[in-house]
């Protein structure tokens, strides 16, 4: 009988904490969990006469055709790299400037430049992709205007020419998502005891010695952290990077073709609303076990780091 009592007047003395959480927890269960009844329309041949119930059941055809495309393996191969590269590279640079970020001690300067280099993340891809055709317009863009044609290099016709955009797309999306790492991790790093530099200072430990013995191994549960949680979008690709910032221009597209884009073009073009389902179901089922697998990896090595 005292076991429900202490439940009571446990969840009575965080009521208030209780009721600022419950408008999060709606919208996270009518957002994240109420969709997934659409897991069905994967297996279905969708009729909107009949309805997701009634429609018929198709097994796993709509993934048969998923991968009946010639270029399946292509458009998987640049998924998986492209976020490999984007994975890789922004948690390097948003470390660094984490640390750079730190490194100012004026409070002014300091809120400054963290609202400068987080902006780009709440930029539209709709604007970001007229901010890129700006530079590489084939006629009157920045980078043809006046820097190849100063220097007498022939304009490029960047939408026309593959090769470029692998590099194009990783500087795209390192510009506007490394700012918002970065501050998450700057916020680890100023959570860290001051006292650890303060004893590292009087052992003689210079800044570099500090930064790589003190800061960073303090803050690699965040670092892990924040992997594991790309590594379960690794599937997935940024639809607004690959579709607005190319233009959806059809002579690159084998280099910027990937999952999301592939669907969509599908979708748009044939209206099967069961293929985008089933691609949606394949994206997450091996983003989660992704996650699963690298997480019970983390947890062997070192138990406290794991995320669950």
């Amino acid at each position: 009988m005292s076991q429900p009592n202490t439940k009571w007047r446990h969840f009575w003395k965080y009521r208030a904490l209780i009721i600022l959480a419950m408008p999060g927890i709606l919208l996270m269960l009518i957002n994240n969990y109420l969709p997934m009844f659409g897991i069905f329309l994967a297996f279905k041949d969708l009729n909107y006469t009949d309805g997701i119930w009634k429609s018929k059941w198709i097994g796993l055809d709509n993934f048969k055709f998923l991968f009946a495309s010639n270029d399946a393996w292509l458009i998987i191969k640049n998924t998986l790299l492209y976020n490999i590269s984007f994975l890789l590279i922004n948690t390097i640079l948003a470390v660094m400037l984490a640390l750079l970020l730190n490194e100012v001690k004026n409070k002014f300067a300091s809120k400054f430049f963290q609202s400068t280099v987080i902006l780009p993340n709440f930029i539209s891809m709709v604007i970001v992709g007229y901010i890129v055709y700006g530079f590489l317009n084939p006629e009157l863009g920045f980078i043809n205007k006046f820097i190849l044609e100063p220097f007498g290099i022939d304009p490029k016709n960047w939408y026309a020419e593959a090769q470029h955009w692998p590099y194009i797309l990783t500087i795209v999306n390192t510009w506007k998502n490394v700012g918002y790492a970065a501050v998450v991790y700057l916020a680890a790093i100023v959570g860290i005891d001051s006292e650890y530099y303060e004893a590292a200072v009087i052992d003689g430990a210079s800044r570099w010695k500090q930064m790589t013995k003190i800061t960073i191994p303090l803050i690699a549960p965040i670092i892990i952290i924040m992997t594991l949680l790309a590594i379960g979008r690794i599937f997935n690709a940024d639809f607004g990077l690959f579709y607005q910032a190319t233009m959806a221009s059809g002579m690159i597209k084998e280099t910027t073709e990937v999952i999301d884009t592939y669907v969509y073009s599908a979708l748009m073009v044939t209206g099967d609303t069961g293929l985008a389902s089933s691609a949606g179901l394949l994206q997450s089922v091996v983003g989660f076990t992704l996650v699963v697998t690298v997480n019970l990896i983390v947890r062997k090595f070192s138990r406290e780091n794991a995320l669950f």
